[in-house]
């Protein structure tokens, strides 16, 4: 499979070239009868585009499978598809009886982590199947979020932050896979009680809300204020505030800033002084 760049490691990197159990051509490419190729059991994407299988099937009866498929063997003469869920349904599809692979061996790690790698890199997964995917890796092989990161070629935030998703309600989480809201509307939802959520939701849905509104609305909902932020003066800035207000009155001026307000402090020498400074403050 040709190197992707800017995505994990790639699947040449996480799986060495195993032994070939069938004959392959100089490419390394032989040819198994698709009867033989399972689904992988790790595979995290659960529906795919009817209408996009049905034009690669056309396409596969016309040129072919041009990209082989990546397998890994199993149990009696039977093969694990690693990489390669669409073009293997399209050829089913096609009515080819034997399809081109490329044989590795990959452990049950190695099986999920590639094919969520295909997955991320093609963005063909919804963000509750990604997020299901980065919590298997997470919980079944103990791998910190970092390290999945790593491996998707992702921040580590961006994978804590999808795994949260999974504490949204079911509604929630049907109207994010439905692509009725976004993953921001769906965080923004996650501190609330499931009726809560599902409440916000509707309001969401029927007036098209932005995800800053849905922030505050959610915020409405636990009782909460939104934060706010507070305004804090540089030195320079009070320093330029103090200058404007000397040259405003032409008298020395001293300017106090607080998080609650602040002083302002006019000196005056003279009752002449006093008497001009009147005069321009009022």
């Amino acid at each position: 499979m040709p190197p992707r760049s800017g995505l994990g490691k790639g699947l040449d990197a996480l799986i060495p070239a195993g032994s070939q159990t069938a004959t392959p051509s100089a490419t390394g490419v032989t040819q198994v009868a698709i009867d033989l190729i399972q689904r992988n059991p790790r595979q995290p994407r659960e529906k795919f585009d009817l209408e996009e299988l049905e034009n690669l099937a056309v396409s596969i009866r016309e040129h072919g499978v041009i990209q082989p498929l990546i397998v890994s063997p199993a149990k009696n003469g039977i093969y694990v598809l690693i990489a390669g869920e669409r073009r293997l349904q399209a050829s089913r599809k096609a009515g080819l009886k034997t399809v081109p692979v490329v044989i590795r061996h990959a452990t049950d790690q190695q099986l999920l982590e590639l094919a969520l790698i295909e997955n991320v890199q093609r963005a063909d997964l919804n963000p509750i199947e990604e997020a299901e995917a980065y919590q298997n890796l997470s919980k079944e092989f103990k791998m910190s979020h970092e390290a999945i990161a790593e491996r998707v070629g992702k921040n580590r935030s961006t994978v804590a932050n999808t795994i949260r998703l999974l504490d949204a309600s079911a509604a929630v989480k049907q109207a994010l896979v439905d692509g009725r809201i976004t993953e921001g509307h769906a965080r923004a939802m996650l501190s609330l009680s499931a009726r809560a959520q599902e409440a916000l939701l509707d309001r969401i849905i029927n007036l098209d809300l932005s995800v800053r509104s849905t922030e505050l609305l959610a915020h409405k909902y636990t009782g909460q204020k939104p934060a706010t932020k507070k305004k804090t003066a540089s030195g320079a800035e009070v320093t330029d505030v103090e200058k404007r207000l000397r040259a405003s009155l032409g008298t020395k001026v001293n300017f106090k800033y607080g998080k609650r307000g602040g002083t302002i402090t006019i000196y005056y020498y003279s009752d002449e002084e006093l008497d001009s400074l009147l005069e321009k403050l009022t």
